[in-house]
């Protein structure tokens, strides 16, 4: 068996370490800022497409529901009705809805949503996929959603699996 003998290359070397510095810093980091996210409310705010004045800090006492959605996606489209339902049902109680649109076209979401009788605000910017509050949030598939409790803290963000009985909940608790 022959041995080979191992050259040291420093610029190589101090790649390597580089990279797995930053990822052993960015690992416990990220850990830390969703935890962090967890147990803090969430907050955000904008001027909605209609020009209403958006801020969830001054939704604090109100379940809210933030969908991440556009009038181009499918699944997006096919779970509007049950988003509309649950808002009718609940909204007098305290339910409110945050639509953010990864739409481009603001002519079509201001057309979607009126004909479809989306009466709470939407996030519009313009840029799709890069829009600003999904892109801060990770959003990388739609529909996404995220329901928060009356302390403004996220309860969950899986989808819309008994989301009717999970607000029911919400609404009850003091």
């Amino acid at each position: 068996m022959r041995l080979r003998r191992l050259t040291f290359n420093p610029t190589v070397m101090q790649k390597f370490i580089l990279v797995v510095a930053l990822l052993a810093a960015l690992v416990p980091l990220s850990a830390a800022r969703a935890e962090s996210a967890l147990d803090h409310p969430l907050e955000f705010k904008f001027n909605a497409v209609d020009g209403r004045k958006v801020d969830l800090a001054q939704l604090r006492g109100k379940v809210v529901l933030i969908d991440f959605w556009a009038t181009w996606c499918p699944g997006c489209r096919e779970e509007m009705p049950g988003v509309l339902a649950l808002y009718k049902k609940y909204h007098a109680q305290g339910f409110e809805v945050v639509g953010i649109s990864l739409d481009q076209d603001k002519d079509s979401l201001v057309e979607y949503t009126k004909t479809n009788g989306m009466q709470w605000p939407q996030f519009f910017d313009g840029q799709g996929w890069d829009n600003e509050i999904s892109s801060h949030f990770g959003i990388s598939e739609i529909p996404a959603m995220v329901l928060l409790g009356k302390d403004g803290k996220v309860v969950r963000s899986d989808g819309n699996a008994d989301l009717a009985e999970e607000v029911g909940k919400l609404l009850k608790t003091p």
